[in-house]
């Protein structure tokens, strides 16, 4: 990867310690340049490693991509095998770069819908960044927010009919703890390109606070640049987390 080059933020400020993106595009980009669907989602492969690399370089510290969301199935089945082996494919082709690199890899999601082949090789990509101790990649694939939600609640009810909890005990601190990603810090800036408005189902619990950011540009084409104007543009927010302005401020010259 290339050497570390930070962007000047303005005074005062920090770069989001976690990013969230949407991926949207692909497909489009494809037609656009008149080549099969695949080709868009391979196009969109070279985006995450240029993505990546941004966020390393600008001190992001989380990125979770929304790969294949829980409803993705629904598309064409051949698009759909293609997905997944370009997954596969994917997973033995990067895996050694992330390990070289300090990444550690986590996909989040009900994998039960994989192939076996698909899920061991998850597994073993998990055990082989482990130890790495850099940039925390997250990869949502067969993943819907209203499943974790679901999950997490499934998680309380058992709790419950094995006497180690009581309803009254379930609370959002409770709930928050067991959705996906709850050792990491929530969101900071959800980046979603396409040139689409909408979460699609994408990490609702955990954007409670999430600053947004709209791209026109199909993901193939966001890369390096791109994240440093998103990451400068959220420098720009003022983020208030309930409180005023003025209290803000108060804290600030405490």
């Amino acid at each position: 990867m290339a050497a570390a080059t930070t962007i000047d933020l303005p005074e005062g400020k920090n770069p989001p310690r976690h990013i969230a993106i949407i991926m949207d595009g692909n497909n489009r980009w494809a037609k656009l340049h008149r080549k099969g669907v695949l080709a868009g989602h391979k196009a969109g492969v070279n985006s995450v490693r240029r993505v990546i690399e941004g966020c390393i370089e600008n001190g992001v510290e989380a990125l979770t991509l929304f790969a294949f969301s829980s409803e993705n199935w629904r598309r064409p089945a051949l698009e759909v095998r293609g997905l997944m082996e370009l997954f596969r494919i994917a997973l033995d082709r990067e895996v050694p770069k992330l390990v070289k690199n300090n990444i550690r890899l986590r996909i989040i999601g009900d994998r039960s819908r994989f192939s076996r082949d698909l899920q061991k090789r998850i597994a073993e990509a998990e055990v082989e960044t482990r130890g790495c101790t850099g940039l925390q990649l997250n990869v949502a694939a067969n993943y819907g927010g209203q499943w974790d939600i679901a999950q997490a609640a499934r998680q309380a009810a058992e709790a419950c009919l094995r006497g180690e909890l009581t309803p009254e005990q379930i609370d959002a601190e409770f709930l928050d703890q067991r959705v996906c990603l709850s050792d990491l810090p929530k969101p900071d800036l959800c980046i979603r390109t396409g040139g689409e408005q909408r979460v699609s189902n994408f990490l609702i619990w955990q954007f409670a606070y999430t600053e947004f950011y709209f791209s026109p540009l199909y993901w193939p084409d966001f890369g390096k640049e791109q994240i440093r104007e998103a990451i400068l543009d959220f420098c720009t927010r003022e983020r208030r987390f309930g409180k005023t302005s003025e209290q803000l401020k108060a804290e600030k010259n405490d």
